[in-house]
């Protein structure tokens, strides 16, 4: 679990031979519901990409909210994913020519973003929100993946 995406290193990358990412929108590039980057954003992709990273947005999201942030983000997209399912996984990295042993799917919700990348086979990386929700579908999922993380960190 890492802090924000900026904290996704060439080197993290590399070491785990990841060669795509497949990036999440709200509170992992953008808060829930907004529209700005996060700030250093754009640097850290320019970064990975000249290293031959791919990189494509995979989000729940609709269409034209996503055609904007993908925009500002200068990155191609697959919307409405329904995450976890993985019929969208696969479009996305079919899309940018990659496959699935060289993968990682980037977001900040376990029964979203990571389990599908586990029902795909595709390596996760869980990273911390933005900025936490209010709408009680979100507390009660933040509270049962809370458990999980509790239950990971202990391990560890």
């Amino acid at each position: 679990m890492l802090n924000k995406v900026t904290d996704i290193s060439v080197s993290f990358l590399n070491e785990n031979k990841i060669t795509t990412l497949l990036l999440d929108v709200d509170n992992t590039i953008i808060t829930f519901k907004g529209n700005e980057i996060i700030e250093g954003f754009s640097e850290w992709k320019q970064e990975l990409q000249k290293e031959g990273i791919k990189i494509l947005i995979l989000s729940n999201g609709k269409s034209e909210r996503l055609k904007i942030t993908a925009q500002k983000a200068e990155l191609d997209f697959v919307p409405m994913a329904c995450k976890p399912l993985p019929f969208k996984y696969l479009k996305a990295i079919k899309k940018v020519g990659s496959n699935r042993k060289n993968t990682a799917i980037v977001g900040d919700q376990i029964f979203t973003d990571i389990l599908g990348g586990n029902l795909v086979g595709i390596k996760s990386i869980l990273l911390k929100p933005i900025k936490l929700e209010t709408q009680t579908s979100f507390k009660i999922r933040r509270y049962f993946e809370n458990i999980l993380i509790n239950k990971w960190e202990r391990k560890a």
